[in-house]
């Protein structure tokens, strides 16, 4: 029984939007990489924000608006920061710790837990405190407040996805397979920084 390909514009919505993205990352990698980091960042912080609104309605306490100021932050910081950042260091973990090296399983994880995900952290922090026109003691007191927790945190939730994302999926997808569970992770941040 012969098989009939769909021309793609007769395509399911969600293949066709999968198709226009690898061309996307084709072509663009790392403007594509950092747009998608912006939306999904900004969804997080809007799923933060939604969460919190729910709990407080589940208590009777008065419910604030949505704050779209912080969920342009969010924006603001993947697509400048995450999207171009996580591109390179994922390429660069490619150079510096490539498959054929026998300990490169454990040599990835160990550089992306204990080096770029305490540096990272400490990014955000810095970069959120100028984007909330904070100054320096704020800075101060919310890394002092809640740094050490929210590592804590990064170390128990990402360390099994980051193993998968550094070990398993294909370069050109990582900051998407990542940027994928920060949705969640960026509704944590923005609820522990409060």
């Amino acid at each position: 029984m012969p098989v009939e390909s769909l021309p793609v514009r007769d395509a399911p919505i969600h293949f066709r939007l999968l198709q226009q993205y690898l061309v996307l990352l084709k072509k663009y990698p790392i403007l594509t990489k950092s747009v998608t980091s912006g939306i999904l960042s900004a969804l997080g912080n809007l799923l933060s924000q939604i969460l919190e609104a729910r709990k407080k309605a589940k208590h009777g306490a008065p419910i604030s608006e949505i704050d779209t100021a912080g969920a342009a932050r969010y924006a603001i910081y993947g697509l400048f920061i995450t999207g171009p950042v996580s591109h390179y260091f994922y390429q660069l973990m490619e150079v510096w710790m490539p498959t054929t090296d026998p300990y490169c399983i454990i040599k990835r994880l160990l550089l992306d837990r204990l080096v770029f995900a305490p540096g990272f952290l400490l990014l955000f922090y810095f970069v959120m405190n100028i984007l909330e026109a904070k100054g320096w003691e704020d800075f101060e007191k919310k890394m002092r407040k809640s740094y050490w927790t929210a590592l804590k945190m990064n170390w128990k939730v990402w360390t099994p996805f980051q193993f998968i994302n550094v070990n398993f999926v294909p370069v050109q997808f990582r900051v998407l397979f990542a940027n994928s569970i920060a949705l969640f992770w960026y509704a944590y941040l923005a609820s522990v920084r409060k």
